[in-house]
Formats: structure tokens, C-alpha cells, sequence
């Protein structure tokens, strides 16, 4: 029997699948895409190989993922959808509001599995329990409320704030929902807010810039994937002006940022996971309600605190899930 070789490019990666007629099953094809450069989606990808192990996928042998990554700029990153869909792949993994909407213009065919904020709101599907489209996958939002947390946080370890900055992106359907939080609960410990939108990479120097003029006395930042991508310049700008800082994830602590709280962006992914096997398996996503978090983490870094020169309130410390030293 001969046997024929199938390379499929998939936006600059190669997937070799040998096939012999009637002998090899096909093997699944997934396209994976970030907004950013490659080694910035820390948990996200993490999660995401880790909920294929645990779905029994191996991959390279049972099943094929394409990484693709943007590096910040967003014709490339319109340029790798369309080279993704018009690859006819078998699924997308698609994380964030920007890419999601991308997606979404460019196929209603493909099932796509989406992390985003505000699902609903962003117009992606026509609601949690029934998507009813190519679009399923989890909500990343721990809802508004925990922008107010993010608030109580700051004040709890630095007592003496009276300005804070709130670093976000307006694109993102939810920002504008925890930006009003986050004005609520400052207005209620009597603190100031600096607002600083970033909607591209190119705003984040002047949000730099605004912070340094305006000089306050904490920063916090808001989960998307624009900032999460960045979180490393964001986390080593804080240090160097010395700015106490608060996140939505663990992933700016681990860059060296002092606190975050809200849902685990790892335990999200590896969910996700299991919706690439449902549909693999023949479930339709418009009939795959989307998941809200579960599990949310305080992570504290202590070197960070140390390093400001603050200390930490043992009561704070108790309640953290995870404090690095």
C-alpha cells in the first residue's frame, strides 16, 4: 500500500501527518493565537497543554497545536487569522475581547474556544447557557466586584494612599465595569483615581509618562491580555518608582509586581481544555454553555514588600493562597 504525506502550514508551523487509507485515524488540528510575543502567556498556555494532558491528548501524536503569536502588533495579528482559519483547522484557541472579535468577522464555522471578559456583553455570544454559535469557551471576569477588592487591598498595605492609578483598556467591554467600581470604592476610602487607558502597545509610554508626573501613591491593574502580555515591563516599572502595585493575576507577581487577586488564569485554561475535547468529540459550541471561574487566588510577594520597604499585614498574609519569598 503506498503512503502519501500531508504537510498542512499553519501560519509558519508545519504539521507533518502521515496517512494511509483506512489505517490511521486523522489527527485534530488546533490553532492557538496571542496578542503578544511568544513566553508572555505564561499560565494561559500552561493551563491550556495541561487540560489536554488531563483530556488524554499528547501532543505531537494525538493531537497537533499551531502557537501563534502576534508580538504586540495588531496587522500581524490580523494577519495570522486569517492564515489560521483559512488553514481549516478543526478548533481556535482564542484568548482576549481583541483577538475573540477577530475572530469572530473571519469565521462562523470553525469552532472557536474563547477566554474573555464579558462574552455577552462583547457580542460574541447570545448568552452563558446557550452561545448558539461557533463561540464557547469561559468567562475570565470574576465579575465588577473585585475591582473594589483590588481597592481594599491597596489601602490595607499602604494605609497612608491617597492616589491611585488604574491602568486599563477600554476596548475590553469589562474595563469600563471595573473602572466604575474602582472610582466607587476609592470615593468610599477617600482616594483618588488617575485613569490611564491603554488600547495598543504604543500607549503604554505615555501611561508611563502620566504616571511619573502625576506621582501616585499605588497602581493597579486591570486583567486583560494587552496588559497581561506586558506584564513585565509593567511590574518593573512599578519597582523602579517604587509604586506599590495590585493585579487581577499571579502572573505579574511572579514578574515581581506585590499582590494579585481574582481568578486563576491556569485553572481557566485548563478548563478549556475540556471543551476542546467535548467538541472534538462531537459537541457543538453553541449548545456548550460558558463557565464562569471557580477558584480565585491572592498571591502575595514579599520580596516585593521588602523591597518598598513595606510591611505586610499578618492578617493579609493569612488569608493569601500563596506568598512568595
Amino acid at each position: 500500500m503506498q503512503r502519501r504525506e500531508f504537510i498542512v502550514l499553519l501560519g509558519g508551523a508545519s504539521f507533518a501527518r502521515p496517512v494511509a487509507a483506512h489505517s490511521q485515524p486523522r489527527v485534530p488540528r488546533l490553532g492557538y493565537l496571542w496578542q503578544g510575543a511568544a513566553g508572555t502567556d505564561g499560565s494561559t498556555r500552561l493551563g491550556f497543554q495541561r487540560g489536554l494532558r488531563d483530556g488524554g491528548y499528547t501532543e505531537g501524536k494525538n493531537i497537533l497545536v499551531g502557537y501563534h503569536y502576534a508580538d504586540g502588533n495588531e496587522e500581524r495579528l490580523a494577519e495570522l487569522v486569517r492564515e489560521v482559519v483559512a488553514s481549516r483547522v478543526d478548533l481556535i484557541l482564542s484568548p482576549g475581547t481583541v483577538l475573540t472579535g477577530l475572530l469572530k468577522k473571519a469565521t462562523a464555522t470553525i469552532p472557536i474556544v474563547s477566554i474573555t471578559p464579558d462574552p455577552v456583553g462583547s457580542g460574541f455570544v447570545a448568552s452563558l447557557a446557550r452561545p448558539g454559535g461557533n463561540i464557547t469557551g469561559l468567562s475570565i471576569a470574576a465579575g465588577p466586584e473585585v475591582a473594589g477588592k483590588w481597592v481594599e487591598l491597596l489601602r490595607e498595605i499602604v494605609p497612608g494612599s491617597s492616589r491611585i492609578a488604574f491602568l486599563w483598556n477600554p476596548a475590553n467591554s469589562a474595563g469600563g465595569a471595573a473602572m466604575q467600581r474602582i472610582r466607587d470604592g476609592a470615593e468610599k476610602l477617600g482616594l483618588q483615581v488617575i485613569s490611564l487607558e491603554v488600547r495598543n502597545p504604543a500607549d503604554f509610554a505615555v501611561a508611563f509618562d502620566v504616571i511619573a508626573k502625576e506621582t501616585p501613591d499605588a497602581l493597579i491593574v486591570d486583567t486583560d491580555v494587552l496588559t497581561v502580555a506586558r506584564r513585565a515591563s509593567i511590574a518593573a516599572y512599578a519597582m523602579k518608582l517604587r509604586l506599590p502595585s495590585v493585579f487581577g493575576v499571579r502572573d505579574f507577581v511572579d514578574e515581581g509586581g506585590l499582590v494579585a487577586y481574582g481568578a486563576s488564569i491556569f485553572d481557566i485554561w485548563r478548563r478549556a481544555g475540556t471543551y476542546v475535547d467535548r467538541i472534538l468529540k462531537g459537541a457543538k459550541p453553541s449548545d456548550l454553555p460558558i463557565e464562569q471561574p471557580t477558584k480565585f487566588e491572592l498571591v502575595i510577594n514579599l520580596n516585593t514588600a521588602k523591597a518598598l520597604g513595606l510591611t505586610v499585614p499578618p492578617a493579609l498574609l493569612a488569608r493569601a493562597d500563596e506568598v512568595i519569598e
